[in-house]
């Protein structure tokens, strides 16, 4: 004689059985975060960055995405990274020293580290890629809305179109032109660039881009770089490449390099962070022998980053005036390098 709980057990499994049969066997799917979730398990993820103004009365924050649980950060290159004093403020309003493990200005990316363990993350191994259409949400430091434990700006939209990047800056040209999400979401806003790009559901598509004009329309482009195409990059850096290196770790030799010993004329140094482009070159010069010319803005020396004259005149210090040294530079949109050497007779 069964008892009245097997009986109840019997008559469970048999209505369990029969809902299995009606639905052909299949496992029930997963029940997607709703909006708040996915907010809410983003925001411990970003950060905001505090650094250097730059020209023309440029902010000197920006947004930034942790990548791993010891403090790695994925950001835009800007002229907010210009300084030897980088600033992170976590979501609960913790502030760090960051340092500049190094940055592709190609891609335009760069990473920091802060001194932090156990934190909430990005995996970049985990990202999506994502289709004209995709319902996304971009968070962002926009405006500086968000100076201690206040959570980022959310914007929400869809990707428009993902193409290949032909802007400009101002009247600058960008390295970058590669493959970007074109978004219908205002995401070209003062700090926002380093923001992160996330699926309804939370996985990581791609960076938010800096503020950027369209070249043939003079619009505003809003745009997000695939984490597809900035991996590569952030793996070297994390690796060791593209390091920047602290003052104190090298010896200046007895006569350095200068830009007027390589036959470069820098534009004046007229603001606190000049971007060190070429105003003229000297006849017959290393400089004009290499090939390099007027309005070349010179990004690299060797692997170290320059961003101003000020820090080209200073990494070309530790350099002797008899070795070779390598300049990249930007040219219109593409970066070249170039190798120069001054010779035991320039002075």
């Amino acid at each position: 004689m069964w008892s009245s709980t097997s009986a109840y057990l019997d008559r469970l499994v048999l209505l369990l059985l029969m809902a299995a049969a009606a639905s052909g066997g299949r496992a029930a799917q997963p029940v997607a975060p709703s909006l708040v979730e996915t907010i809410a398990n983003i925001q411990p993820k970003m950060v905001k960055i505090y650094g250097a103004g730059g020209l023309r009365a440029l902010e000197a924050y920006q947004s930034g995405l942790l990548i791993s649980a010891e403090g790695h950060i994925l950001t835009a290159w800007s002229t907010v990274l210009d300084t030897d004093w980088i600033t992170v403020v976590l979501s609960d309003g913790r502030k760090f020293d960051a340092k500049l493990l190094g940055a592709d200005p190609q891609v335009e990316v760069a990473v920091l580290r802060i001194d932090g363990r156990d934190l909430f993350h990005f995996d970049l191994n985990q990202a999506v890629e994502a289709d004209a259409g995709t319902e996304v949400l971009a968070f962002s430091n926009l405006f500086n809305v968000a100076v201690g434990d206040e959570p980022v700006s959310v914007q929400r939209g869809t990707i428009a179109v993902k193409t290949r990047l032909e802007a400009r800056r101002g009247v600058f040209e960008t390295p970058y032109t590669g493959p970007v999400y074109v978004l219908d979401v205002v995401t070209s806003n003062p700090g926002s660039a380093g923001g992160a790009l996330v699926t309804r559901r939370g996985e990581l598509v791609g960076m938010l881009g800096k503020e950027l004009r369209n070249a043939l329309n003079h619009t505003w482009l809003n745009y997000a770089t695939p984490i597809s195409a900035l991996r590569p990059s952030v793996e070297a850096i994390r690796s060791g490449k593209s390091v920047v290196r602290t003052p104190d770790d090298r010896k200046k030799p007895a006569r350095g390099l200068t830009p007027a010993i390589l036959g470069l004329v820098l534009v004046p140094d007229v603001v606190e962070r000049t971007p060190p482009y070429v105003d003229a070159v000297l006849p017959g010069s290393p400089a004009d022998k290499a090939g390099i010319r007027p309005d070349d803005l010179i990004v690299l020396v060797g692997n170290q980053l320059v961003p101003s004259c000020k820090a080209l005149c200073k990494e070309l210090e530790y350099i002797d005036h008899e070795d070779k040294v390598n300049l990249t530079v930007l040219r219109v949109q593409e970066m070249r390098e170039f190798t120069l050497q001054a010779g035991r007779d320039d002075k």
